[in-house]
């Protein structure tokens, strides 16, 4: 097998493991509990969408909200990760949002049903260029930030994160496998709010990396 280019990990990563509340502030802002251990979900590859493309509105949501995360790409692969271990496995990070369909999800928690129709829809994930590992020494400090039409609505640190990166790819290692090319969406800090067809967003990481996103509407 020829050797894969790391960073373009999305065109042939398998999967992305999400973190939900993983900031305190966040969880308390949709009125959720704080968790005891990491909430996860999963999106398809086909969930990704890179600079250049729209976010697409899905044709049966009318509340598409954005949330900015640290996403973290596994390089090296493996099960039950010790902690101590766990930074090996990183190949580098990405700037991503979680595209969440709020009303869906709201309707999906209501009903005891999983949050698949709310988190996996095509273009759910919109990821930066890949960002090496030495751009970003220590991911447990850096500072996210989302404007939606120049105005800002998100900024929070890695820090206030409730789960660690390393705790986060240890554990999730005990239950899923992960790959190379995998990446793990690490949660997002308050200030989620909902976008318009027509909305620009621009997100960053401090001093790292910004990426432009427009958003347009899925017709059925």
């Amino acid at each position: 097998m020829t050797a894969r280019n790391i960073s373009r990990f999305w065109e042939w990563g398998r999967k992305i493991i999400c973190v939900g509340r993983n900031y305190a502030d966040h969880a308390k802002e949709l009125n959720n509990a704080l968790p005891t251990e990491p909430i996860l979900f999963l999106k398809p590859p086909s969930a990704y969408v890179t600079e250049g493309s729209p976010i697409l509105v899905p044709f049966y949501s009318s509340n598409l909200h954005h949330e900015v995360e640290l996403g973290v790409v596994i390089g090296k692969g493996g099960t039950a990760i010790s902690q101590s271990n766990a930074m090996d496995h990183v190949a580098g990070y990405a700037l991503c949002l979680d595209m969440t369909a709020r009303d869906i999800q709201e309707d999906c928690k209501s009903k005891g049903l999983p949050w698949t129709l709310a988190k996996a829809f095509n273009t759910s994930c919109p990821i930066s260029e890949f960002i090496p590992k030495e751009r970003i020494p220590d991911p447990g400090n850096v500072t996210l930030w989302l404007k939606v039409n120049d105005q800002l609505r998100q900024n929070g640190c890695t820090a206030q994160m409730i789960f660690s990166i390393p705790f986060l790819i240890s554990y999730i290692s005990k239950i899923i496998t992960l790959e190379e090319g995998d990446l793990i969406l690490t949660g997002t800090p308050k200030g989620v709010s909902a976008v318009q067809e027509h909305d620009e967003l621009q997100a960053g990481i401090e001093d790292v990396i910004t990426m432009n996103f427009k958003v347009n509407r899925k017709n059925q």
